[in-house]
């Protein structure tokens, strides 16, 4: 429970209002919640010295498939968890008692997932694949550090979830992707990058017969 016997969880962010146009122009203004929780956080670990990358949702945005999201989910070492918390909470962020890297934007009510060096994407079973160091694979994009297009792509796979794949597809759409990028990602996750690469040249001929 939060201070005010609330759970904390992910949820509609209440300020967008119920105009998705609306919301989506503030979104891409970044004056939507959700950036401005991002651009806070991200000057706060900076400021401390803590190396950081934005992952989720924020990084599908801004490798160029633009879509909202609800929350900001960050990449950090082990070290840079702790002292996010012994810099942060609760100053700025209050922790959510049932999950250890999950915390909640005290001003805009945003929740914040911490993503951890070593651990494992999606439900977090042991795999060939594991958060990386963010020091590694973060790449600088309008003044923040976000995770490198390649990473995002190989990370949302491993994850193996339906969004993560919509995600996928979205991505090899803005950036027009084949078969060669399937070379830059683990061979654990190649035959899904095809799958994802097929299921866009599907939608494609889709539309091309429907108009």
């Amino acid at each position: 429970m939060s201070s005010t016997g609330i759970p904390l969880r992910r949820h509609r962010i209440p300020s967008r209002g119920t105009d998705p146009l609306w919301a989506f122009a503030m979104f891409k203004q970044g004056r939507d919640p959700v950036p401005l929780v991002m651009r806070r956080l991200v000057r706060r670990l900076e400021r401390a010295g803590i190396v950081y990358a934005v992952m989720g949702g924020l990084a599908v945005f801004a490798h160029g498939h633009e879509r909202l999201t609800n929350d900001v989910d960050i990449l950090l070492t082990r070290a840079g968890l702790e002292e996010f918390r012994k810099r942060f909470i609760p100053k700025f962020y209050e922790q959510d008692p049932k999950r250890g890297r999950r915390f909640r934007d005290r001003k805009d009510n945003v929740t914040v997932d911490i993503l951890v060096t070593g651990l494992y994407p999606g439900r977090g079973l042991p795999g060939p694949i594991a958060f990386p160091d963010p020091d590694a694979v973060r790449q600088r994009i309008d003044k923040i550090d976000y995770i490198d297009f390649a990473t995002l792509i190989q990370l949302k796979l491993a994850a193996h979830r339906h969004q993560d794949f919509a995600d996928v597809v979205s991505l090899v759409d803005a950036h027009d992707l084949d078969e060669s990028f399937a070379k830059r990602l683990h061979p654990s996750v190649r035959q899904d990058y095809i799958e994802c690469l097929e299921e866009k040249r599907r939608e494609d001929e889709y539309l091309k017969r429907n108009g």
